[in-house]
């Protein structure tokens, strides 16, 4: 049975919807460049969605490196976002989220629900979009459904990309306009179903938005359509 993979490396196909590009992540620390990207025309989001849900995953034979451990059978709870003010702590555990599900567990609008709530309330910065956009369409979700399939996530680093700390070193105060930081995480996601108990898994890497005001705990702004180094 083919598995279906909540592939984060995909979002690049949502490149069309970002208004100034993904070229120049600096533009992105700046208020005018980040608020553009972040509000940004979502009307592509669900077609993304669909796209990048029914990339195939490749077989346990394969696909698990030597020593690394399987999915764990045990069905998983919803994402709960820590209470953190460390904008990369804060995006490990969002890019784990990001790439487990259950569909043993729970509904695929269970999940969506849980992935909005790890977003800003802060709607001006709230790109809902992009995390839907990494979520299968109920349709593929009800296959996957069928046939048991679940994943879990291991993140092996996080950091702020180079682009972005060039840019906080160049002018220190924009990031107090919004207080939204680039996070790029790697790791790996491991996916199982019935029948393959052992799973097979894929490297996973992304560069999410983090909000992190002083006043209160981190919270995601959204999925950045490209990785960053």
């Amino acid at each position: 049975m083919p598995a279906h993979s909540l592939n984060p490396g995909g979002a690049s196909r949502v490149r069309r919807r970002v208004l100034l590009g993904t070229a120049a992540l600096v533009v992105l620390v700046t208020l005018a460049g980040l608020a553009a990207y972040l509000t940004r025309d979502d009307r592509q989001a669900s077609n993304s969605a669909a796209t990048q849900a029914s990339s195939a995953v490749p077989s346990s034979s394969a696909a698990s490196p030597s020593g690394s451990s399987s999915p764990s059978a045990h069905p998983r709870s919803l994402p709960v976002p820590p209470d953190t003010h460390d904008p990369v702590v804060f995006g490990k555990a969002a890019a784990v989220a990001l790439w487990s599900y259950d569909t043993r567990a729970y509904s695929r609008a269970q999940l969506l629900a849980a992935l909005h709530g790890w977003l800003t309330t802060e709607s001006k910065y709230a790109d809902s979009a992009s995390v839907t956009a990494l979520v299968p369409s109920a349709v593929l979700w009800k296959e996957m459904a069928a046939n048991g399939q679940f994943a879990t996530a291991a993140v092996n680093e996080g950091h702020f990309p180079d682009s972005f700390t060039q840019a906080l070193q160049a002018d220190p105060g924009t990031i107090t306009q919004a207080y939204v930081y680039a996070v790029t995480v790697s790791g790996k996601q491991s996916i199982a179903w019935n029948g393959s108990p052992a799973g097979g898994a894929e490297s996973r890497v992304t560069t999410l938005a983090i909000q992190c005001r002083p006043s209160r705990s981190c919270a995601l702004a959204g999925v950045m359509p490209s990785v960053a180094p």
